[in-house]
């Protein structure tokens, strides 16, 4: 699994240090952006060979991937919301495994569970733990609200830590690994809500939206007529691991950094400085994850557009699938039909850029930060 790509059908990334060795520079090599390009190009015309539109929804994906993040599709039935994640991972080479969330599933039915075998030439009898379906590269949680909030938290520590315990052992996850769960937003009977801590998790919350009058005749032509196009894989798992470290080593500018910061701290209804509107509307904004979730969305952003800067565009760019989530609207806000996409709307227009002034004396915003971000 964790092989090179060698099929003529692939395109390779290279190391992220350009092969210089460990003395050469962390800034990752020009070439890595010319790669990504073709790869990037090549992987939506192989998806488009199963999906039609969605680009937005596609490109926030792979953002999501380049940044090791995980992601809450939520549409209506029938949106090919399944269909784009199981051909996302044919076509980056990745083990896919596809968990039905109903009421009566159990959390060992997710991680897997510990059975009884007999050896054969002694006699005796142990324990052995048989994987569950949660050993994959890429997870569909089809309809996560659908199953008790005991079984939805038996993904929290994979999609958290990258090891599932089972039997007091611990047992860890094939990288790269990628939660892509769906939500139907309008059947509400039968369901139960994610918990805060849960939802914490996803970097993105994505809304799929109906397709566009044209889209919609092209699938319903191409879904009633005998064509089979199979989707060919472009990335392997190899390639997509060098790429998210190429991304944790994008520098970002203390100005961007602030920014970030600013936006996620303006959206706490307790915080000082918060604007009047979120004190009004909002039980309670983004926690630290939010920041982290901006500046990562931000970087992977900037690298699929071919380029190793980060701007506040990229970071207002993602404000939306990152914070529409761990903002949580009150009462007045229901009453006056306030969503949570309004509420940030109104905060990006709220809060201003950091100024060169608010750096004291320099006048400037401190030096680039080239390492890793935490957490």
């Amino acid at each position: 699994m964790n092989e090179p790509a060698n099929s003529s059908n692939e395109a390779s990334v290279p190391p992220s240090d350009g092969g210089r060795g460990a003395g050469a520079s962390r800034r990752p090599d020009t070439r890595v952006i010319e790669n990504l390009a073709k790869a990037k190009g090549q992987m939506l015309a192989e998806l488009h060979k199963a999906v039609v539109g969605q680009d937005a929804v596609i490109e926030l994906l792979m953002q999501a991937l380049l940044a090791r993040g995980h992601c809450l599709l939520v549409g209506v039935p029938g949106l090919a919301k399944t269909m784009m994640i199981s051909t996302l991972a044919r076509v980056l080479k990745l083990a896919f495994s596809r968990i039905q969330f109903t009421p009566d599933l159990m959390p060992s039915d997710i991680t897997g569970t510990d059975v009884i075998e007999e050896d054969r030439t002694t006699g005796k009898r142990e324990f052995r733990f048989v994987k569950g379906p949660v050993f994959a590269n890429i997870i569909l949680a089809d309809e996560i609200n659908r199953t008790p909030p005991k079984t939805q938290a038996a993904l929290l520590q994979a999609m958290q830590e990258y090891h599932v315990t089972a039997g007091g052992t611990r047992y860890d996850l094939d990288l790269p690994f990628f939660v892509l769960a769906t939500q139907n937003p309008i059947e509400q009977e039968g369901t139960y809500p994610l918990p805060e801590a849960q939802l914490d998790r996803f970097m993105f919350h994505v809304n799929v939206d109906y397709p566009t009058r044209d889209e919609e005749r092209v699938i319903a032509k191409r879904t009633t007529m005998d064509v089979t196009d199979e989707p060919q894989a472009v990335l392997s798992a190899a390639d997509i691991l060098a790429l998210q470290r190429i991304v944790r080593k994008i520098p970002v500018s203390q100005h961007v950094v602030d920014y970030a910061v600013d936006l996620t701290r303006a959206s706490r209804p307790d915080e000082p400085a918060a604007p009047e509107f979120v004190k009004e509307y909002l039980t309670w904004g983004a926690g630290p994850r939010g920041a982290q979730y901006l500046l990562l969305g931000a970087k992977s952003r900037a690298l699929l557009r071919g380029r190793y800067n980060v701007a506040c565009e990229d970071v207002r760019a993602v404000a939306w699938p990152v914070l529409r989530h761990r903002m949580f609207t009150n009462f007045n806000a229901d009453a006056e039909g306030i969503t949570p996409d309004r509420v940030i709307t109104m905060l990006l227009e709220a809060v201003s850029e950091p100024r060169p002034e608010d750096y004291g004396d320099l006048g400037r915003p401190p030096q680039d930060q080239e390492g890793p971000l935490t957490g």
